[in-house]
């Protein structure tokens, strides 16, 4: 059954520059009911949304007891959502001390200090928790992580679930969008801009993903902390299909030739960090609680590609 929404929400978002959190701050200006507190390290990225009268942003440093505290103070948030982390995979493998920090250290403090403010503490999580031998996955599967980014968010979801006040993990897999200011491209524009051109694209047949957008990861992840809904949450996109077919529904929407895509094994990139084979979502859940309804990976691919 649907889980009624509160009137009011007032939200502390940390990660606010990244591509979840850019669409966040977006989803939430002017939104009724939603009070919202971006926050990220540095300089804000988030454009006109700032002028949205229950929007404001602080820099907010996740590794300080100190700027937690401040915040919560100052802000005194109902739900705490947070989005920061490092999420390159192959760089989490090389520098481990600094994912250790980002991903676990970070969210353990990040935890309590919600806790001694009352706030209900909401953890982006991955599907890389998975090792991809039985995918798709629903919220009660067994994690068993193939990767330092994959143990690092599965200590954290483990650090989230032992809070004594309301927590939960939001999941989710492939994050597509469009932001300004972000030095990453998505695979949509990679994609298309690359079978533009004329290249030859490498794409691996061995991994299998739900492709998310965005904007639907973000409206999810609104939806629970407007319910205060507790537990897990896989929100993701509807379809689960490969890498390999994902990159030819991207040539096909847009009238692209296909046949420059090339088949490749995850092995043969040698990449440091090992992938899950096959995850993607089951939305039961997600579909029953939040009235989630991704929206369709055509349109997906339009919106991002453009």
């Amino acid at each position: 059954m649907e889980l009624p929404v509160a009137p009011s929400t007032r939200i502390l978002l940390t990660g606010a520059n990244g591509l979840l959190g850019q669409k966040f701050v977006r989803l939430c200006a002017n939104h009724p009911g939603v009070e919202l507190l971006a926050t990220a390290r540095g300089p804000e990225r988030i454009g006109a949304a700032l002028n949205a009268s229950n929007v404001s942003y602080r820099s907010l440093d996740i590794e300080s007891s100190a700027d937690w505290e401040a915040a919560l103070l100052d802000f005194r948030p109902d739900v705490v959502l947070h989005a920061a982390a490092m999420t390159q995979v192959d760089d989490c493998e090389k520098e481990t001390d600094l994912c250790q920090r980002l991903n676990v250290d970070a969210v353990r403090l990040g935890a309590e200090c919600s806790s001694r403010f009352g706030a209900h503490f909401v953890l982006l999580s991955t599907d890389f928790v998975f090792d991809g031998a039985d995918g798709p996955y629903e919220e009660n599967a067994l994690p068993n992580p193939l990767s330092v980014y994959g143990r690092s968010k599965y200590d954290a979801e483990q650090i989230v679930q032992t809070r004594s006040t309301p927590w939960s993990i939001v999941r989710t897999v492939l994050v597509v969008g469009q932001v300004e200011g972000l030095s990453r491209s998505n695979i949509v524009l990679w994609a298309s801009n690359s079978l533009r051109a004329g290249k030859s694209l490498p794409v691996v047949v061995d991994q299998w993903r739900s492709p998310t957008w965005a904007e639907d990861l973000a409206r999810g992840c609104l939806a629970v902390a407007q319910r205060r809904a507790q537990g897990i949450y896989h929100i993701s996109g509807g379809e689960t299909l490969s890498v390999f077919d994902f990159v030819g529904r991207i040539a096909r929407v847009f009238q692209l030739d296909a046949s420059l895509i090339q088949p490749v094994s995850t092995e043969s990139l040698a990449q440091p960090a090992q992938r899950p084979a096959r995850t993607g979502f089951i939305l039961n859940k997600a579909r029953r609680d939040l009235a989630y309804e991704p929206t369709p990976l055509d349109e997906v691919i339009a919106a991002c590609g453009s």
